[in-house]
């Protein structure tokens, strides 16, 4: 186990943005799965809708969380319970509100809805329930992370984590 942490670390390290793109890609997938499979009760697991959901995790959800947990540490630089606690706000206001504006309609589009006006009603149905829902999650997740952890492990920290909510948005996504 030791060596494929140190391997694992290791592409953090040179090859940060793919890494973290694929481990986000697979846990979004693995989420959806375990949704399908303990929440659902589906009987059959809809492998495309797994991918696709990955796929969401991959092209989007990776990127842009790791980009910004670089952005928040070159804007709050100092360190302590002080800076971790502004981080948490930035993004527990900032970030978090704003990110989910965006991936409730990709999961819609993984979903098959194209339409602006099934993308809204996805939206309008989905978004107050997952911020609140998230708000009683991550900012204890965050407030450990951001103090505790490297940045280039932070999204691993959260993708952990993450399962369990990956598994969550894809319920409430497919309900």
């Amino acid at each position: 186990m030791s060596v494929l942490l140190a391997w694992y670390g290791r592409q953090l390290s040179t090859r940060p943005n793919i890494t973290n793109a694929t481990t986000t890609g697979v846990l979004f997938a693995l989420g959806d799965v375990i949704a399908q499979k303990l929440i659902e009760k589906q009987k059959k697991l809809d492998w495309g809708r797994s991918a696709r959901f990955g796929l969401v995790g991959f092209c989007f959800a990776g990127p842009v969380i790791g980009g910004w947990y670089r952005l928040l540490d070159r804007v709050i630089t100092s360190t302590g319970p002080t800076t971790a606690l502004k981080k948490v706000l930035c993004d527990q206001c900032l970030f978090a509100p704003c990110i989910y504006v965006a991936l409730l309609p990709l999961i819609g589009v993984s979903k098959g809805l194209f339409t602006t006006q099934e993308l809204k009603q996805q939206l309008t149905k989905d978004y107050k329930h997952v911020l609140i829902n998230n708000w009683k999650i991550w900012p204890a997740v965050q407030l450990a992370n951001f103090y505790f952890v490297p940045l280039h492990f932070r999204l691993v920290v959260v993708n952990i984590v993450a399962l369990g909510w990956n598994t969550y948005l894809s319920w409430v996504a497919h309900q």
